[in-house]
């Protein structure tokens, strides 16, 4: 890719991360539903594996999940420059939103429009959350396996307190044992040892 195309993608990364940074409200979940929308619907530049492959190592890399979504998602598409434009374009609107509430929260904390209207945007952001969530399944979800995957840390996740990066541990050692034949007659199909 040549370096006036790759800023110009750059420049376009950018932007949507820059717009949904403002508009996207409910943290990182709400913001892979923006992103499916996006470059799985419209742009067509990833499948739902992907972005879920991708949403995987950003969950389990320290530090905020979008953050690293935004980056190992930037740097897919055109290295370094749109690795650094998606996490400039996902920053940048909290540090801006941050400043003015800051510089301004006096007036906010006890006005009873914002509380009310926080309170509405709460309640619409867990559909928003879930139906990324269900779209997102039929690319994880592949055999039976997966579903009890699925069903396991979801328990472990709801109603206990084991760390969520011991259940994805957990559960990508589970599936490498429990797929090892599987892995060898691919590796056989394509002559590959």
């Amino acid at each position: 890719m040549r370096i006036k195309e790759k800023l110009k993608l750059a420049w376009r990364i950018f932007g949507f991360f820059f717009k949904i940074g403002f508009f996207t409200y409910g943290g990182g979940w709400s913001i892979i539903a923006q992103m499916e929308k996006e470059f799985i619907e419209k742009e067509k530049w990833l499948s739902k594996e992907e972005l879920l492959d991708i949403v995987s190592v950003g969950r389990s890399l320290p530090g905020l999940m979008i953050g690293n979504v935004s980056l190992i998602f930037g740097y897919r598409m055109g290295g370094v420059v749109c690795a650094v434009a998606a996490v400039l374009g996902i920053v940048c609107p909290s540090l801006i939103v941050l400043m003015v509430v800051t510089y301004i929260y006096e007036a906010f904390r006890d006005n009873t429009y914002v509380a009310r209207a926080m309170l509405g945007i709460r309640a619409a952001i867990a559909p928003i959350i879930g139906s990324a969530g269900i779209r997102l399944m039929s690319g994880a979800l592949k055999d039976r396996l997966c579903y009890v995957i699925m069903m396991v840390a979801f328990v472990l996740c709801a109603f206990t307190s084991v760390n969520i990066v011991w259940i994805i541990i957990g559960a990508a050692i589970v599936g490498l044992l429990l797929n090892q034949d599987k892995m060898k007659g691919e590796r056989d199909d394509t002559g590959i040892n």
